[in-house]
This record gives structure tokens, sequence and C-alpha cells, in this order.
């Protein structure tokens, strides 16, 4: 309510004139803004702005990162070693495994992956995201080839091998101890070297001999002697249900103080690692006199003439417990096993018969060099495999054995020869797989 006394009008004019508005307050003085907060506020508008733009920008290479690439096959991509981010976004694009370089980058950077990229063969599937392409070379897990070496190569084989290979990269300075590497199938990436996989045959072999016990009784004592076995059972037989009876004629023959006379055994002593000969044995190289021929040595080789596998080996510390002492090869690709001279006599008399047919067959005639094991070296004649024609003596360092009749079965005139038994020889008579003589309607008859 107004309290101010309100004037009467002098006069009727005055009346109608209006009345003059009161004056209006005071206006409190205005206080000066802050620069300080002038700029706060200025900077937080931009930091939104730069936020919503980058979220779209994160979104929009999230996307591109996640979505498929232009990849239309399979195919494998070498990242080659000393590459950056920058060398390797160039490399995808270059060949056509992402079609955005700057989003690539980007994405490495922000998932981090960018200083984690190894250098490699890497295979990438079709159609593979960006995001996926940083994940499989960011792991490390190259693409992986394998090498395959047999049982029963030399050292000197296995690496010839190794050099042949033209994945793997460096030198071997030293071809390794014979019997002291493990073959079996190793894998390995493009550019491993071969000394590395030389290292890990040799770490293999020491763990399988590690878990191998050598059981008391055999005539064997150590892991030497075990592999050196074991490299002879590997080189006379390529049957994995044979191995185990072979280990046990060699058993048996050691424990009777009999020399194992084994073919292998003679080529190793003349050629050494090269392992093979390529040809027959010669009847004057079975006499030859070397560390490793078991015809002249007794007891074991000074060392292993091959590298055995591991079934070789396990085969020598389970052998199979028979009375076998001879085999023979049984024209089924295995051998006929006998106890006795008589019965392996017998054996050696089919297989000669099986032999002569083949050769009139084939219209062949035996070579004139090859070895006849119908007239016996010098010295005591009991081999494993050649057909005995003398009395074995109870010792092979005593006399020499005494001439007995031909054996049973025998085809006179006609000529037995031994084969050089090493991988790769043709006349390997365990490749003749034309009868089986332990099935007696596979084998011709014998002629009177």
């Amino acid at each position: 309510m107004n309290d101010t006394p309100r004037v009467a009008p002098k006069s009727p004019s005055e009346a109608l004139k209006p009345v003059a508005p009161p004056a209006p307050p005071p206006k409190a003085r205005r206080r000066r803004r802050s620069p300080f907060l002038s700029m706060l506020s200025g900077l937080f508008t931009i930091a939104l702005v730069g936020a919503g733009v980058v979220g779209a920008g994160i979104a929009i290479v999230s996307n591109q990162s996640k979505a498929p690439g232009p990849l239309a096959s399979d195919r494998t991509l070498i990242i080659p070693k000393e590459s950056g981010l920058t060398e390797i976004t160039e490399l995808l694009q270059r060949e056509g495994l992402i079609e955005h370089p700057l989003t690539f980058r980007i994405a490495a950077i922000v998932s981090g992956d960018w200083h984690k990229l190894k250098a490699g063969e890497y295979l990438f599937k079709a159609r593979v995201s960006p995001q996926e392409i940083l994940g499989v070379i960011s792991s490390g897990k190259s693409v992986e080839y394998s090498i395959t070496i047999p049982e029963g190569l030399t050292s000197e084989q296995i690496v010839e091998r190794l050099r042949s290979n033209e994945l793997l990269t460096g030198e071997i300075a030293e071809v390794p101890k014979e019997g002291s590497i493990l073959p079996d199938t190793y894998r390995f990436p493009r550019g491993f070297s071969r000394k590395g996989i030389l290292d890990v045959m040799a770490r293999s072999q020491l763990a399988v001999l590690k878990n191998i016990r050598i059981p008391a009784g055999l005539p064997i004592k150590t892991t030497d002697e075990l592999v050196i076995l074991a490299s002879i059972v590997e080189k006379e037989t390529g049957r994995a249900d044979e191995r185990p009876r072979v280990a046990g004629v060699f058993i048996n023959r050691l424990n009777q103080k009999m020399r194992l006379q084994s073919d292998p055994t003679i080529v190793y002593g003349l050629v050494g690692g090269k392992g093979t000969l390529g040809r027959p044995i010669l009847r004057s190289e079975i006499t030859q006199a070397t560390p490793y021929n078991t015809y002249v040595i007794n007891g074991l080789p000074p060392g292993p003439i091959a590298n055995p596998g591991r079934a070789a080996m396990e085969a020598v510390v389970n052998h199979s417990r028979t009375k076998d002492l001879y085999f023979v090869a049984d024209g089924s690709g295995g051998h006929a096993f006998a106890e006795t001279l008589e019965q392996h006599n017998r054996n050696v008399g089919r297989w000669r018969q099986i032999e002569t047919t083949r050769s009139q067959q084939q219209g062949g005639k035996p070579p004139a060099d090859s070895v006849d094991k119908v007239e016996p070296p010098a010295g005591p004649d009991n081999r494993t495999e050649a057909p005995a024609t003398t009395q074995p003596a109870s010792d092979n360092a005593g006399s020499a054995g005494v001439p007995v009749a031909q054996p049973v079965g025998a085809v006179a005139g006609t000529r037995a020869r031994a084969f050089d038994a090493s991988e790769g020889t043709t006349r390997d008579p365990l490749l003749n797989k034309s009868f089986d003589l332990n099935s007696p309607k596979q084998v011709p008859q014998l002629k009177p």
C-alpha cells in the first residue's frame, strides 16, 4: 500500500493529467565477471564438443575395424623383421587385406597392440577384419610347417635333409653324434634355424632315454648300449610288430656270447654316416675287419649305426622272450625266425627258392660279385640272417666251426645273395613281398 499522501488537484484540468509513476528503485552495483571463470567455461564447451567428435570418431573406427575386410580368400602373408606399424599398415593395404589404413593405425593405437606386432608368416582367413588382423599379428602365432625324420637315418643323412629344406635357415657347423638325436616329426615356423631343429631333436632324445628303464638281467647296462642295440634293430626291420622279436634275437645271442652278425653293421663299418652302399654286400666285405663289423667283433659295436626311434629303443627293453637265435627274410617284408640252426637252414632254403623262382620269372641272374653265403667265411659262423653252413661254436672266440651238410631244403647249385638292408637300397630283401614263409600256401614247393 502506498503511504504517500495524495495531494488534491487544484483544478479540474490538473486532475485529468496522468500521475507520474514512481521512480524506480536504485540499481544494485553489477559485479565484474572473473576472466578465469570465462576461460573455464570456454574450455568446458570446447571439451564437450571435442568429446562428441572423438566419440563419434571412435564409434566409426570401431565399426570399421570390426567390419569384414576385402580379402576374398584365405592367404598367408609374411611380415618382415623390424617392421613398424606404418610399414605393416602399408603392406596390408598393398596386399588387399585392409581398406582404411588410418582406421587400422588408430585401432592398433587404441587397443594397445601397436607395440606387440611381431614379424612372421601368418594365415589370414577370407574377409578377415582389421581387428582380427591385429589379433593374429600381435599373437605371434606364425604358420607352422613340419619335417619328418624317418627312424634309422644316420646323423649325416638327417643333416642333409635339414640342409635341403628351404624353409629353414642357418648353417650346421657340426654333424651330431650318431644316435644322439631322435627321429620324429617336428613343427617349426618359416625361417627357423636348422641348428634349432637339431637342438630340439637332441633334447627329445634325452627325454626319451630318461623315461626308459633298463631291466636287470639284460646284457646291456647303459643307455649308450641301449641306443647302439636299438640302432641295429632299427636297421634290421621296418615292421613295428617285429622289433621286439628282432631285439630278442640279439639279446639271446649276447647272452650266449654269440656274435650278432648283423649285415647293417658291415655297411656302417664301410661307409659310416653315408648309411648305404647302394649295392649288395661283397663276400670279401663280410670278413673285412672294421670296428663295427659284428661278423668280426664280439658284442656290440663301439657306437650306434643310425638314430633309432622311440619304438626301437622300447623294443630292446621290452623284447620278446623267445629262444630265437636266427632270422631271415620271409618274402612278405618281414622275417622268419628260428631257435635252432636246423630250423634256420630250412627257412634259408625256402628263401633261396623264393629268390630263384623270382629270378627265373624276371629272367635275371645273380650278380657275379654277390655274396655266396653257402661258402662261409673263415671262423665260427652263427650269423642271424646268413644261411649258416657251419656248426655254431659255443663261443665265437673259439676255433673255427665244423662244416656240416648242405642246409635242409637248399637248392643245389644256387647262390644265396646277401643284400644291403640299409635305407634306400633297391635290393633290400625286405622289399620283396612276393611270398610269405609263414604262409605255406604262398611259398613255392622246395625242389628235391
